[in-house]
């Protein structure tokens, strides 16, 4: 299986990138990774909030096979534990999904056409954060899993 993270805009914080990357690196160890930025919309100051979602759910749905398992980081979603968010990932892979692609949506969320396409929505927190540094916390969680599922001491340190 392929995780996949999906989001728009890049970071543009070099500290969070930085410890994004570290986070990346050392989940490459258990399964193969990829982030993939879609660009940002240009003109967006000449669209309202509905086309701005339109056009970047255009964009993300794009890159979206048939066969790819999308959650959508959702403020609507389900809530899990670290632990249980690790058995969701377990869950997914035994399941046979090649591609599981968690997608961060654009300053508006997402629109009507990525909402029907999606698998499932998973909420990290009530609170809202920044897109960057939901980066972050997503990398670190898949992370975290990874570690949940394989008994290592990482999720107690």
């Amino acid at each position: 299986m392929t995780l996949k993270l999906m989001a728009v805009g890049k970071t543009d914080d070099k500290q969070l990138e930085a410890l994004t990357d570290r986070f990346v690196n050392r989940l490459k160890h258990y399964i193969k990774f990829e982030i993939d930025f879609l660009a940002d919309i240009k003109n967006v100051k000449n669209l309202s909030e509905a086309q701005q979602k339109e056009k970047e759910g255009q964009l993300l749905l794009a890159k979206v096979a048939n066969t790819d398992f999308l959650v959508l980081l959702d403020e609507r979603g389900k809530s899990f534990s670290s632990e249980a968010f690790a058995d969701y990932l377990q869950q997914r892979m035994n399941s046979g999904v090649k591609n599981l692609i968690f997608v961060i949506g654009g300053p508006y969320g997402f629109s009507e056409a990525v909402y029907e396409r999606s698998n499932a929505k998973i909420s990290l927190s009530a609170m809202t954060f920044s897109h960057q540094m939901i980066r972050l916390f997503v990398v670190e969680q898949l992370y975290r899993g990874f570690t949940i599922l394989r008994n290592e001491p990482y999720h107690h340190g």
